[in-house]
């Protein structure tokens, strides 16, 4: 097809990207492929059937090329039954036709034997998309079952590529099938602006992350249902509010973890937690009747960690009592059960209906604004003269120390380093006193802060 483009430059991102979906029926090996495609492990992989659910997509570079690959969830076929499971089969279903419908190349996975029922409904599902569709046979390592696997061409298939997931067997030739078919020529270069705020959106199962999600990214990418666990891999959006661009990352609910029982649950909330190297802000989702719990406790505790900006965010709070006051006391009470995390702010919202989310990302751009923030050396240290005459370090002959000066080493995460004297004589209250003065006087008001002690250069060299 048509590149009127130079050489393509993998560290950049690109718009207008055509859209590759990888579909078929559960356990044919989508997400393995998915990863091998991208070259890293981004979809969650098991041998159990149905793993994957919402789409997940990527920008993937396949032989040079720059394109949208999607992995969708599996084709299942058994799925009238009532009950919260069969509801949940078919809302995959759903997204899985919704994104085909709308992508510019389908590639139909298949594996090597007999075709199943759900393989050849789905095959008549896609007949009238014949002409974007790329059949491929996966687990044909080392000519594995080929023989057989020639007998679906009966179904119309123009040509079959038997390839691996696994093993890399003959992907080369599966990517240069891809890149044959697409039209490069609308893709260009997207210049990102500096100052992407990214979110991360966590919190107990059934909270509504994928609601909110949804609601920011005005999408349907996160399947929403009432089933706790619906959401399994990190689905990533993007949308802009009030002039700044925001990326948002939707996760798997984190329960406890002796409640963590299926493998591919453990992976989810693995990629859940991980989510924290790659945000500025933790939108911690509480169902607001439910309250905070300890595991909101220890989410939050991770989050503030790694030094995330965190906004409490009570969900459904249009179930909450309509009454004076109701949330001065939830705010009161939260404050009284998570004292150290006082200075958070906490946001009511309605993820459903919208109400609060504005007010959410206004407060989510104040805390990016926090920790972006740097301090000069000269103000800081004439601050600390006067924290220091305020609330002098004690004089006993064990617990003397001197403050010599401060840096702050770094933002997002803020980080501010102490020089003293005698290192083990601070206590872990005057280390708080410092941190609290920081916030209170120096605008990092809402946002978690670390603070070093080090010993002064004297002291090293003595």
């Amino acid at each position: 097809m048509k590149d009127t483009m130079g050489p393509f430059d993998p560290s950049l991102q690109y718009r207008n990207l055509p859209a590759v979906v990888l579909a078929g029926r559960p356990n044919v090996g989508k997400s393995t492929l998915f990863n091998r495609l991208l070259h890293r492990r981004r979809a969650i992989t098991d041998p159990t059937p149905g793993v994957t659910r919402d789409p997940i997509e990527e920008q993937a570079f396949i032989a040079g090329k720059p394109l949208r690959l999607i992995d969708t969830g599996g084709f299942k076929l058994d799925r009238k039954d009532t009950g919260p499971e069969s509801r949940l089969d078919n809302l995959v279903v759903e997204r899985t036709l919704e994104i085909i419908e709308s992508a510019d190349l389908i590639v139909l996975l298949l594996e090597a034997g007999e075709l199943t029922p759900e393989d050849e409904e789905f095959i008549s599902l896609l007949r009238p998309r014949w002409s974007k569709l790329i059949a491929a046979v996966n687990k044909t390592e080392g000519g594995r079952r080929e023989g057989e696997a020639w007998n679906m061409l009966q179904y119309g298939f123009e040509e079959l590529l038997f390839i691996s997931a696994e093993h890399g067997d003959r992907i080369a030739e599966l990517e240069a099938a891809i890149v044959s078919r697409l039209d490069f020529s609308a893709v260009e270069p997207e210049l990102k602006e500096p100052g992407t705020i990214a979110l991360a959106l966590l919190g107990k199962p059934n909270t509504g992350k994928s609601t909110l999600s949804n609601r920011l990214t005005a999408s349907a990418a996160s399947i929403v249902s009432p089933a706790p666990g619906t959401t399994r891999d990190v689905v990533e959006g993007e949308f802009n509010f009030d002039n700044k661009h925001f990326v948002v990352l939707d996760t798997a609910g984190i329960r406890r973890k002796s409640r963590v029982t299926e493998n591919i649950e453990y992976y989810s909330v693995n990629r859940a937690v991980k989510t924290l190297d790659h945000a500025d802000i933790v939108f911690l989702l509480i169902d607001a009747q439910e309250g905070l719990t300890e595991q909101d406790k220890k989410i939050a505790a991770l989050a503030c960690a790694k030094g995330r900006g965190i906004i409490f965010a009570l969900n459904k709070w249009d179930t909450m009592p309509k009454v004076k006051n109701t949330l001065t006391a939830v705010k009161d009470k939260m404050h009284f059960f998570f004292g150290q995390m006082e200075y958070a702010p906490i946001v009511p919202v309605c993820a459903l209906d919208g109400t609060g989310v504005e007010e959410l990302l206004k407060m989510a751009t104040r805390l990016y604004g926090q920790l972006c923030r740097r301090t000069d050396t000269a103000i800081l240290n004439q601050t600390l003269s006067r924290w220091l005459e305020e609330y002098p370090p004690p004089q006993g002959p064990r617990t003397r120390f001197k403050v010599k000066y401060a840096v702050q080493v770094s933002a997002n995460p803020v980080k501010f380093v102490f020089f003293v004297s005698r290192p083990g004589a601070v206590s872990d209250a005057y280390r708080t006193y410092l941190g609290n003065k920081i916030r209170k006087d120096l605008g990092y008001s809402q946002i978690p802060i670390e603070v070093e002690i080090r010993p002064s250069r004297r002291e090293k060299e003595g």
